[in-house]
């Protein structure tokens, strides 16, 4: 199929999204008006797209038709130069429209909980976890977005055992949802007295944040636990029964949060979060039926699977899944890790790219 066809099935499709968002019944239904509405804003960056695709390409046919028939030396030089610039533009635009075609991941737009958690290697594992917390916290304040704590347990010697927060912003879970896995980290720690390198691990999980009306939440199935918060903090904790604990009987999922003072607060952000991890059980459950089609493509659904390592004897960060290193682990573990995270989307883009091309 020809771009120009592609592009007015776009076309057509716009059209149709921009009738429907005015309807007072799709109005009414907020789950389809929000997935519309952000469907239309996609949408009509391509239709930008398509218009200087369509000059573009007119220019192209105007200027062959000049120089099949003109005989002046001048005019022929200058509808040639006019081909070769309009050549040239069209093939960039057709790339970047060929990417923009590639089917929109709809979590992609979500807020996500993450959950960070010290694997094997014991202290030494839950400082890590918690080098990972803010290696994650300052990245996501230079991106402008909010970090807001869940729950926390801290480990005996820094760090912590476990560690979930929420991450509210633009296209978070897009950007963050491929750094779901094991890391690992090899160095010597800092209670190794022979100056040994230990490999130590934690494992990350980037879950959607799930709106109220993607998962239908039946609280008859939800045992809520109050009890005193634990560990520092202010005058209320240990004397107020603020803390929340939620028993989800079917699945035996157990979620708890105390970061709040009010007891309130802390059932809102603990259904949320019991919200995200049955809405990622559904979504794991689609990406599974869907694998058989797309083999090649980094899965981000994988949570025991290896996905980096960070080697401080040598100062370099390997993320296995597409074979990079980078010798630059100090900006890297302190934030730095859009290199990491464009190099995965770049080869993920590819990869879909490939799949949509076949299809069509």
């Amino acid at each position: 199929m020809m771009l120009q066809e592609k592009l007015q099935i776009v076309k057509q499709r716009f059209d149709e999204v921009s009738d429907l968002i005015i309807q007072p019944d799709i109005i009414a239904d907020q789950k389809r008006y929000v997935a519309l509405n952000r469907e239309y804003k996609e949408l009509n960056a391509l239709m930008e797209k398509r218009a200087a695709y369509l000059s573009l390409f007119e220019n192209k046919n105007e200027a062959q038709e000049l120089i099949a028939e003109e005989k002046d030396p001048e005019m022929l030089a200058m509808a040639k130069e006019e081909l070769e610039e309009a050549s040239n533009k069209l093939a960039v635009l057709e790339e970047e429209i060929r990417y923009m075609l590639i089917p929109k991941d709809p979590e992609d737009t979500k807020n996500v909980m993450m959950e960070l958690r010290a694997g094997t290697g014991g202290d030494e594992a839950s400082i890590f976890a918690g080098d990972l917390y803010r290696m994650y916290t300052k990245y996501c304040e230079s991106k402008g977005w909010k970090v807001s704590v869940v729950d926390m347990s801290e480990g005996t010697s820094g760090g912590f055992k476990e560690v979930i927060v929420e991450v509210s912003g633009e296209n978070v879970y897009g950007t963050l949802k491929f750094e779901s896995g094991v890391h690992r980290v090899q160095r010597v720690p800092q209670t190794e007295t022979q100056g040994r390198v230990h490999t130590s691990a934690a494992t990350v999980m980037v879950l959607p944040e799930a709106e109220e009306f993607d998962v239908e939440l039946d609280m008859t199935e939800v045992r809520i636990e109050r009890t005193t918060s634990t560990g520092p903090g202010g005058q209320s904790v240990n004397t107020t029964y603020s803390a929340i604990k939620l028993h989800h009987e079917p699945t035996g999922m157990i979620v708890s949060c105390q970061d709040q003072k009010s007891s309130h607060k802390n059932l809102e952000k603990a259904l949320k979060v019991l919200r995200s991890r049955l809405y990622d059980m559904e979504l794991a459950k689609k990406q599974a039926a869907d694998s058989e089609k797309r083999k090649s493509m980094v899965s981000s659904g994988d949570r025991s699977a290896k996905i980096r390592t960070y080697n401080y004897p040598q100062g370099r960060v390997t993320d296995h899944r597409i074979g990079l290193t980078l010798y630059d682990l100090q900006n890297i573990i302190n934030g730095d890790i859009q290199k990491l995270i464009d190099e995965m989307q770049l080869h993920q883009n590819t990869e879909k790219l490939k799949f949509t091309d076949e299809l069509l």
